[in-house]
């Protein structure tokens, strides 16, 4: 009977570790474990669904590799501009004209001052005439005074005729004026600006182009990078350029020059805070491999070229979210049917390591959620699906606190003292509705 007794102690003994076994595996190990401890879960799907945050992206737009500056004469007065700013034009196409009244005016005074000189000069031809034949009815010592007025006439002719071919010089000066009042564009491309006072020149009244024209055809993309970052890159290196709008629009293409020496003073693409001091960006430059589909003045991203535009086919997940056992074996932490944390094994192929993804073979599928493998993580713990609903004062995010209390650990899962008493109370029922062979299934003979 004694042997009896004892072999139900040892039964209840037995029984008991089991069920704290099972509160320690599904509530926490090592006191750590809290019903207010709860862990964020996401798809597998949307991990890998989303850009991989570990590429640095840099804000680009889409350039000319050749810029046309048009330059206005400063002496001549613009009439009329025939291009407006974001116009497309051609190799010939007129982009203003020059006033011409001025030019017109000159001319016709000219020509008057030619016409008197010709005048002039006819005069001057009667006199010599007359002065001639005066002279021939002279003996020859007289005729000397005459000689000398000849002379006088023939030098005033001489220097009429000078004067008319510097006067014709400058008619075919303002008839070329005239002729070239409009200045058309030795390229095809696009208008990028145009003088503030429609008169060459900037509104500050400094010299600068009057217009500038942005060749279509060859382009390259400007990019900006702040002062912290700009030894990430180096000429040569890949890069990917992807559209702002269409993410799975992509390019690609080099770097090609890093401007370290011009600083960026305004940049449209950040907004600036007054108050706050912003780094000083630099340009670096982008030759393409192909210009398909582009259009100037687009605003990109710049990737550092990681292979991410490859397809690939598979399961592939961000290798951090993988963990690793002695063995080898690896696992993640995945919310299971009940919404608990538990370490799911799962086969692993291929990693790619300048992207940081491994290759699932089996195991997980895109419509399994899983966490993040922080420390602490522990199988039984909550799982949710909104940052929401956590709790960061809850243990598993104070684990500096070195855990809980034992008993403060099982109160706060609901199970007081009074509860534990129950648990006694039931297992006891239960080992006395089984037979004393109840107990030699646990290895408790007679």
């Amino acid at each position: 009977m004694k042997k009896k007794v004892v072999g139900i102690v040892v039964g209840l003994v037995v029984v008991a570790a089991v069920a704290a076994g099972g509160i320690w595996y599904f509530f926490g190990r090592d006191n750590t474990g809290s019903g207010k401890d709860k862990v964020y879960v996401q798809s597998v799907a949307e991990i890998v669904g989303r850009n991989n945050g570990f590429i640095s992206s840099y804000n680009g737009v889409v350039e000319s590799q050749e810029t046309l500056k048009v330059n206005c004469d400063q002496e001549r007065k613009v009439k009329d501009i025939l291009v407006s700013v974001g116009d497309t034009v051609e190799e010939g196409t007129a982009l203003f004209t020059y006033d011409t009244e001025d030019a017109t005016n000159q001319i016709a005074s000219i020509k008057l001052d030619i016409e008197s000189i010709n005048n002039d000069i006819e005069s001057y031809n009667s006199q010599i005439t007359e002065l001639s034949k005066e002279k021939e009815a002279l003996p020859a010592d007289q005729q000397f005074e005459y000689t000398t007025q000849i002379q006088t006439l023939q030098t005033q002719i001489k220097q009429a005729q000078y004067d008319i071919k510097g006067k014709q010089a400058e008619i075919e000066k303002q008839q070329k004026l005239i002729n070239n009042s409009t200045v058309t564009s030795s390229i095809a491309g696009v208008v990028k600006t145009i003088a503030e006072n429609g008169n060459g020149g900037s509104s500050d009244g400094a010299q600068d182009s009057f217009m500038t024209i942005l060749a279509t055809g060859d382009y390259r993309v400007k990019g900006s990078i702040d002062e912290q970052n700009v030894y990430n890159l180096s000429v040569g290196q890949a890069v990917v350029v992807r559209s702002r709008v269409d993410e799975t629009m992509t390019w690609t293409g080099t770097i090609s020059a890093i401007d370290t020496e011009s600083k960026i003073e305004n940049n449209n693409d950040i907004y600036e805070n007054e108050g706050v001091e912003q780094a000083t960006k630099y340009p670096f430059y982008i030759s393409l491999d192909s210009t398909d589909n582009l259009l100037l003045g687009q605003h990109l991203f710049i990737e550092p070229d990681y292979g991410q535009t490859e397809v690939m086919e598979g399961l592939w997940l961000d290798s951090s979210y993988i963990c690793y056992e002695e063995d080898g074996s690896a696992y993640v932490w995945a919310a299971n049917s009940r919404n608990r944390l538990e370490k799911r094994t799962i086969e692993v192929g291929k990693t790619n390591d300048e992207r940081y993804v491994t290759e699932i073979l089996s195991g997980l599928t895109e419509e399994d959620l899983i966490a993040w493998p922080m420390d602490g993580l522990y199988e039984g713990v909550a799982t949710v699906t909104s940052y929401e609903e956590i709790d960061y004062t809850a243990p598993l995010y104070q684990q500096e606190n070195d855990g809980l209390d034992d008993m403060d650990s099982i109160e706060d899962m609901g199970y007081g003292t009074e509860s534990l008493e129950e648990l006694g109370t039931e297992m006891g029922d239960a080992m006395n509705q089984d037979s004393m062979d109840g107990t030699e299934d646990m290895g408790v003979k007679e």
